[in-house]
């Protein structure tokens, strides 16, 4: 298994060395601290789960080149440490953009071993416009209720459909957060991480980020490095992809995944009856997918919805018991009933995927500037569907809204740094969501950092879910600092956990070590 990660490694160093990170003089500029945050006060907001866990808000500025001016307010948890050996508050984000953290506080502490938490402050955030901080944005209501347009736009109209609405998304958000959206930003959000590192009388943070969380830790490390402590960052965004690109090559990845699902269906013939033959399997999938592009099952799960359903599936793993009951449910049966139980549970949008998708949207819109012709847009993404049809059109039209956004963006920060502690990144060689080559061109970015890789594994979000190996090396290091020293590009490796079997109940598949902090990162992230 070593020397297969490590032949890996190699190609993702000769893929890393063709990108070109972002320019160094492109690091955001400091700002003098002239306003000092108020101390959180923190309440008991105790969950069965999480019976230690505390809340509080902080109020930071909106525009933080203006400390004075309007505030707004950030949604904060905690568990407190409880150990004489304190080493300071764990800041922890899920990714996104758009994730809410208050819960991963809780599911962080309950996960590391005891005397690992207990030695510090987890502390949980909802990023501005997130959630329980206020104000919580919301674009367009109902942006994603079924059945949408298919995805693919085989015909002028189709494709018109699926323009009409992003740019009606670009339009809401903007005439009801304009004076927002400029400041639902990357470097925002990490000047409100400074904030907090203030408001609880750090001198130097720990953090810990999952997927777009690992982005935020690494331009939070460029602009404050001197206040970086302990830095821990699982499956890592490239960041010389910044937006448009990293989105154009997930799609590569998830086709890859989504074939791996199949194979895995095929596999387990005896349980789903679709055939032993991984393409034979797939050629059902996408029959399936027409089938219900002309007739959505129960009214709600078309071509596009049956999409939504089944990328989870590219984030974990765990899942796919679930998604091959539906699948073979709705081919062997003609029972549309699972099928449209799993799009309720995983592709289905409420009020607060809303919420998130809304600030996934600013986010991405606003960092750094997109191609505004649609006609790049086409001809990028047809190209790219003959490659990998499974997630290429619901992946641009997720992201089109950010071809009409009105504001003009800045350059991302460079994350290169040498000026940091020891480091430690995580890293699965089949991740769709942030694939490998984003975490090897971030492992050569960070001076000091080590690479952990998960050898064969393809989940998204890889410690404190199941994996020992993953796990040993971030408690060591959360403990006492101390990080692997390779030979080669992956200073360790660990061999991934063997796919799921069919599960014998729901419950069954869905009690998997990985299901909660998969519940908690989402999707897209």
């Amino acid at each position: 298994m070593r020397k297969r990660a490590a032949a890996l490694c190699g190609a993702a160093v000769v893929m890393a060395g063709t990108c070109t990170a972002v320019p160094a003089e492109a690091k955001a500029p400091r700002i003098a601290d002239t306003v000092h945050a108020a101390k959180p006060v923190w309440k008991k907001c105790a969950t069965k789960d999480y019976p230690a866990l505390q809340c509080a808000s902080l109020e930071v500025p909106l525009d933080h080149r203006k400390p004075q001016g309007q505030q707004i307010t950030l949604a904060l948890s905690r568990v407190p440490h409880t150990a004489r050996t304190y080493q300071g508050p764990l800041l922890v984000n899920p990714g996104g953009p758009g994730g809410s953290g208050l819960g991963l506080a809780g599911f962080v502490a309950s996960s590391l071993p005891q005397e690992v938490a207990a030695q510090y402050d987890i502390i949980g955030f909802d990023p501005r416009g997130v959630g329980a901080s206020k104000p919580a944005l919301d674009c367009r209501p109902g942006h994603f209720d079924p059945v949408r347009p298919d995805t693919v736009p085989t015909t002028p109209a189709v494709e018109r459909a699926n323009l009409a609405r992003a740019r009606s998304f670009t339009a809401s958000c903007t005439k009801k957060y304009a004076h927002l959206l400029p400041y639902i930003d990357t470097i925002s959000a990490v000047r409100d991480m400074d904030a907090i590192r203030e408001a609880l009388d750090a001198d130097r943070l720990n953090y810990f980020g999952y997927s777009y969380g690992t982005y935020l830790g690494a331009v939070y490390a460029r602009m404050f490095p001197e206040r970086v402590r302990r830095l821990v960052l699982d499956s890592v965004v490239s960041p010389t992809d910044v937006w448009y690109d990293a989105n154009l090559y997930q799609n590569l990845a998830f086709n890859d995944r989504h074939r791996a699902f199949m194979a895995w269906v095929a596999k387990h013939d005896s349980t789903y009856r679709l055939g032993t033959d991984p393409e034979y399997v797939e050629v059902k999938w996408y029959a399936m997918r027409a089938a219900l592009a002309k007739k959505p099952a129960g009214g709600m799960v078309g071509a596009s919805e049956l999409e939504d359903t089944y990328i989870p599936g590219g984030y974990y793993n765990g899942y796919w018991p679930i998604l091959a009951e539906a699948f073979a449910a709705y081919v062997n049966d003609r029972n549309a009933a699972p099928l449209v139980e799993a799009y309720q549970n995983f592709g289905a949008i409420d009020p607060v995927a809303d919420n998130s998708y809304s600030i996934y949207t600013a986010v991405e819109c606003g960092d750094t500037s997109w191609p505004r012709d649609w006609g790049q847009w086409r001809s990028d993404n047809w190209a790219m569907y003959e490659k990998a049809p499974f997630m290429t059109w619901n992946n641009a039209w997720y992201n089109a809204p950010c071809a009409f956004w009105p504001r003009a963006a800045p350059r991302p920060v460079s994350i290169a740094n040498g000026e940091l502690p020891p480091t430690l990144l995580f890293q699965a060689t089949g991740d769709a969501a942030t694939p490998y080559v984003g975490g090897v061109s971030v492992h050569h970015l960070l001076a000091r950092s080590s690479l952990v890789v998960e050898d064969g594994g393809g989940n998204h979000g890889i410690t404190l879910s199941g994996n020992a190996c993953l796990d040993r090396h971030l408690a060591r290091y959360l403990s006492d600092g101390t990080v692997p020293r390779g030979q080669g590009v992956a200073d360790a490796v660990c061999e991934a956990l063997p796919d799921p079997k069919p599960a014998a109940t729901k419950a069954a598949s869905t009690s998997a070590g990985g299901s909660v902090l998969h519940s908690l990162l989402g999707f897209r992230g």
